[in-house]
């Protein structure tokens, strides 16, 4: 009879915590990991001298304070709604954030589901609908998607305003840093869904660092741990893990990445914090440019941006940890964040705050 689920976490962490001799670091590079390892108490269970350290893949997180202001001024409009995830309400641009442009009386929508903007058009035709198009490879096709739906229903009042980033070009940027003393890294389930497993073999093949994709439940999360910790030792060896195979094909999605393709190109991409990182944006492309808010409307002189006190550059590069930021629980919490990754249920800071992990 096999194991339940139950004993075989218990069975792996038992061989993770054996005979680790010396510091082995582990990125895990979405922020949905970070949440997982915190709310199941991985955090816990494991050596401290396993470090777990976060990476950049919070996509709020990295949503340049230009992009806010932009998003700002365009709810000052009359004739604007501005539909929007919830996460980015309470980020700050360089004088205001959406949630205090909300109580100000501007008709910013939360949405659920790119489709909403869709009905938002259709229910509103006198008005201009702009949806915040914010994230990576996991949500940039649902959102391509909608633009060829746009275009094909010629829906003439419906607006993107993108700030959708790709992992591999911050990831390489990452690793350009031999000073990063990085082990391992464990790739995110949902995007190589998309864009497949080896999608992230570069990351192995380029600078013999120990990689897998995993999923987000406590198995997952463990098991990726445990093919990293047990190779560092020596004890296994393989290339790199696919351990998500249940959603995760080697190629990704094929439906998905051709509408990638068709709606957008990739352009040199600003990440909060962090700055231009080439060939890291998809913008919406000519075909499709009707339907890009960025060259659609005009922005006026926006106010000039002055970036953050806080250490969220480090944090979202995995140098540092949010307890280290002089303003981590008193000047920045959920409540009045300072830096962005305080905002998000995904953002580093956030997790740490609500958890109360210690350095």
């Amino acid at each position: 009879m096999g194991m339940n689920e139950k004993q075989l976490i218990a069975r792996m962490v038992q061989e993770i915590n054996e005979g680790v001799e010396s510091d082995v670091v582990i990125m895990e590079i979405c922020g949905t990991h970070t949440q997982s390892i915190a709310k199941y108490g991985i955090w816990e269970i494991i050596s401290p001298r396993i470090k777990l350290v976060s990476g950049p893949g919070c996509p709020v997180c990295v949503t340049d304070k230009r992009y806010i202001d932009m998003a700002v001024s365009l709810s000052q409009r009359e004739d604007m709604i501005i539909a929007t995830f919830g996460d980015l309400m309470k980020v700050t641009g360089t004088e205001s954030c959406l949630s205090e442009e909300k109580s100000k009386g501007k008709d910013i929508r939360i949405v659920y589901s790119p489709i909403q903007s869709i009905e938002l058009a259709k229910e509103y035709p006198s008005k201009k609908v702009v949806f915040l198009a914010v994230g990576f490879e996991t949500t940039a096709p649902l959102i391509g998607k909608m633009v060829m739906k746009a275009k094909e229903e010629n829906i003439n009042n419906l607006f993107f305003l993108t700030s959708l980033k790709l992992m591999k070009p911050i990831l390489k940027e990452i690793l350009k840093d031999k000073t990063h003393c990085i082990d391992g890294i464990i790739c995110p389930g949902h995007v190589a869904v998309i864009k497949g497993a080896d999608y992230f073999s570069f990351i192995s093949d380029d600078n013999n660092i120990k990689t897998v994709v995993s999923g987000f439940e406590p198995i997952d999360i463990i098991s990726g741990i445990y093919f990293i910790v047990q190779q560092c030792k020596g004890k296994i060896h393989y290339h790199d893990k696919n351990l998500y195979k249940r959603c995760v094909k080697e190629k990704g999605n094929e439906t998905a990445c051709k509408i990638l393709e068709e709606v957008f190109v990739h352009e040199d991409g600003n990440w909060r914090g962090i700055g231009i990182i080439p060939d890291s944006a998809m913008v919406i492309n000519k075909k499709y440019q009707n339907f890009d808010a960025k060259k659609v409307f005009s922005f006026g002189d926006l106010p000039k941006v002055i970036e953050d006190n806080c250490i969220c550059k480090d944090i979202l590069l995995g140098k540092e940890i949010p307890t280290s930021c002089r303003f981590f629980g008193n000047k920045c919490t959920p409540q009045h964040p300072v830096g962005p990754c305080m905002v998000s249920s995904e953002g580093t800071c956030g997790i740490y705050y609500r958890y109360r992990k210690e350095g």
